[in-house]
């Protein structure tokens, strides 16, 4: 005959359990070193390898949190007991020690002792007995406290934020607009692909909105960060996940900021970025320093732009898609079938810049793209420094994103640049140079070179045309 109902909940005092499973592998200090490694900005799987549990445990805490941690960085007050304290007590109670010598022995009240033993214990075999990886794992699941979220209770609030976020949107005529029918495939962000039709207010626009549409309703009230982590935490249950697809960056998980802080290009060094470059290009005396950037288009088109500064002199840079570009599988870590990769990017630039004299070829000032991830060998094969500007930074680009706005007339965004050969470029860049420049005193930029290769060496130097 088995034991009676109820029998755990009077011998240790506390409420049945649905199903709780075995204790896991991982505490939360094990949690706790965790989330203090990822906002180091350290990887999930590295950090789970730090936090003593496996690489593919740390992915799936990451992923199941949405990058948010909810568990408080203080560490436990010597009020509480610790695993180690636990352990210790398993052990004596083990041997046989009674509640009060082993108070004694760990310096606590045998009450503590007596309420631990009877609270924490496990009753899965029947019978109450005392494991210090169970009893852990009983006070980390009560201090966990889990408060029903305000999106859950107050379904009128909750309504308000996903019509927000998620409703659909209408013609002036009151028609709605579906727009592209898309999928949410759960990945971190998605790229290059149809973004939804819907109102996509941000977090923060629906939160003080709710203070101008209810000023007397206090339950309409909700801060952006509940929104976000309804949003990205699983078992919420006040938002579907598929809701981070109507957020303005597509971002399934919170990305810790120092993570962020550590990302970009690698090949940019402290001695090719722009706070390195010579102090003679600002002021646009000397010519030959050059601001280069890519035009994008469809189907991952591009077009290169190379302007000097000082003249505003414009060369436009080809650059097709390599042979069996949307015919063939991408090889991994291949060149770039789009045509503006790395190689394709350095060659175009090596063989458009040879072609002029080389007082003209001092420096070049590129965005943080990877497409110029191969400067080095730039350097080497045309003699031109490269230099990148710092992140965000387009006004220290000022010339070429101007420039890059005059070309958008003959190539508007939207289009595929791939239908523009070699000979059309030429002619656009021909009637830019040729188009007379306010800041060069109504001179063409073809004139203002002329004259400052002229001026350099009027025997040897051959204009440009």
């Amino acid at each position: 005959m088995g034991r009676p109902k109820g029998w755990a909940t009077a011998a240790t005092g506390r409420a049945a359990m649905r199903s709780p499973g075995r204790p896991p592998v991982a505490r939360r200090e094990h949690r706790q070193r965790f989330w203090e490694t990822i906002a180091r900005g350290v990887t999930s799987e590295k950090a789970g390898v730090e936090a003593g549990v496996s690489p593919a445990v740390g992915t799936r805490w990451f992923r199941e949190a949405g990058g948010v941690s909810l568990l408080p960085s203080a560490i436990p007050s010597g009020r509480y007991l610790s695993f180690a304290e636990r352990e210790e007590i398993a052990i004596c109670h083990a041997r046989g020690f009674g509640v009060c010598e082993i108070a004694r022995h760990l310096g606590r009240s045998p009450s503590t002792i007596s309420r631990e033993l009877r609270r924490n214990a496990a009753t899965r075999g029947g019978t109450l007995v005392y494991r210090a990886t169970t009893a852990q794992w009983h006070r980390d699941r009560r201090s966990a406290r889990p408060k029903t979220a305000k999106l859950v209770t107050n379904s009128f609030l909750r309504q308000y934020v996903q019509d927000r976020l998620a409703g659909v949107i209408h013609t002036p005529d009151g028609k709605p607009v579906r727009g592209p029918r898309t999928r949410w495939i759960g990945r971190n962000k998605a790229r290059r692909t149809d973004r939804c039709r819907a109102h996509a207010w941000s977090p923060e626009q629906i939160s003080h909105r709710l203070r101008l549409d209810f000023p007397d309703d206090e339950s309409m009230r909700i801060s952006h960060e509940a929104i976000y982590q309804a949003l990205y935490i699983q078992g919420r249950g006040a938002l579907q996940r598929e809701l981070v697809a109507c957020l303005r960056t597509g971002r399934a998980l919170r990305v810790p900021r120092a993570r962020t802080k550590r990302r970009g290009p690698g090949f940019i060094t402290p001695e090719v970025r722009i706070s390195a470059r010579p102090a003679e290009v600002e002021d646009r005396a000397v010519p030959g320093h050059w601001e280069g950037d890519l035009i994008i288009g469809l189907n991952r088109s591009a077009i290169g732009t190379l302007v000097e500064r000082t003249t505003r002199f414009t060369m436009l840079l080809h650059l097709p898609p390599m042979a069996g570009y949307g015919t063939q599988p991408q090889v991994k870590n291949g060149p770039a079938m789009a045509g503006h990769g790395a190689e394709a990017v350095r060659d175009a630039i090596a063989t458009t810049i040879v072609t002029l004299p080389e007082q003209l070829r001092r420096t070049l000032t590129w965005d943080r793209g990877k497409e110029l991830a191969r400067h080095v060998e730039l350097t080497i094969d045309t003699g031109i420094e490269v230099y990148f500007a710092d992140p965000y930074s387009p006004w220290q680009r000022g010339t070429n994103e101007n420039t890059n706005g005059l070309l958008r007339q003959y190539f508007p965004k939207g289009t595929d640049m791939n239908r523009y050969g070699r000979s059309e470029l030429d002619a656009v860049a021909a009637a830019l140079n040729n188009r007379p420049r306010k800041t060069l005193n109504w001179k063409t930029p073809t004139e203002a070179l002329n004259e400052l290769l002229s001026s350099a060496q009027p025997s040897s130097v051959a204009t440009t045309g």
